[in-house]
């Protein structure tokens, strides 16, 4: 698909909270924490983490970068890795549903190949369902994307299913996929003709479309009744038109996250 249609400078990675591999390890650590604390109950979880992820979605390098660890629940307003900073006026026993803010992170121009434009941080709002059902739970949500490099629509849906190793281990399986619309795909994964002469990659853009699937396994261990590490790893595949992105030099891509909380 030889097609452009972008009208400013560039595109953003995933969402983090995130960039695509802290991503999709945030939604399984925050799931379980979810899961383990019970996410209607107010609590306030702080703590750090390192993460490995791609530089891009689709880069074949590492980046290892600290982050934050935040799990924070008071009556309607939450704030996690997930689903950003927020609200959830709707909660019941086996659902929930809330409206967010989430930081759209960009990506420095030298992680790019050598033409291709950096871009811009952004803003993204996000409105969200948790589904909790048979022991799995499920997030749908989606994110307009208000600033920065994309502007687009993003959209993504997780299952996990946590399991109870003991009283103070638990694993939590997740599955996922993230859907974006044609303005977000083609300035993620498209290379504009001024680009194409700059870089020497071909012209490409890109439609409205599903670009990737993730799976991913968290260990959580509570160390005390208030300190838990968690650990995450997992893998990310680019399908359809975004895997065959002149960006894209490598498919699938391995991410992972460490973190050590304490609940006040």
């Amino acid at each position: 698909m030889i097609i452009c249609r972008k009208s400013c400078n560039r595109r953003s990675t995933a969402l983090l909270i995130v960039a695509a591999g802290v991503a999709a390890a945030g939604s399984a650590h925050a799931q379980t924490q979810a899961q383990a604390q019970s996410q209607n109950q107010d609590h306030i979880v702080l703590g750090i983490g390192v993460a490995a992820t791609p530089a891009y979605q689709g880069s074949d390098d590492t980046r290892i970068i600290p982050i934050p660890a935040i799990d924070i629940r008071k009556g309607w307003f939450f704030a996690n890795l997930r689903n950003g900073i927020g609200v959830i006026p709707i909660t019941s026993e086996h659902f929930e549903i809330g409206a967010s803010a989430v930081f759209v992170q960009g990506y420095r121009g030298k992680d790019m190949p050598e033409g291709i434009d950096k871009l811009s941080d952004g803003v993204g709002a996000r409105l969200f369902t948790n589904i909790r059902a048979g022991g799995f739970v499920a997030t749908l949500g989606a994110v307009k994307i208000v600033s920065g490099g994309t502007k687009g629509m993003v959209a993504d849906a997780n299952l996990s299913y946590p399991i109870p190793v003991s009283s103070r281990f638990m694993l939590t399986p997740t599955v996922g996929t993230t859907w974006a619309n044609r303005k977000y795909n083609d300035r993620y994964f498209g290379v504009t003709l001024a680009e194409s002469l700059a870089s020497g990659l071909p012209q490409f853009g890109m439609s409205s479309g599903f670009k990737d699937v993730s799976g991913m396994l968290t260990a959580t261990y509570r160390l005390t009744d208030r300190i838990t590490f968690s650990a995450t790893g997992g893998v990310t595949s680019m399908i359809g038109d975004a895997k065959d992105s002149p960006l894209v030099e490598k498919k699938t891509q391995p991410s992972g996250i460490l973190t050590l909380t304490y609940r006040l």
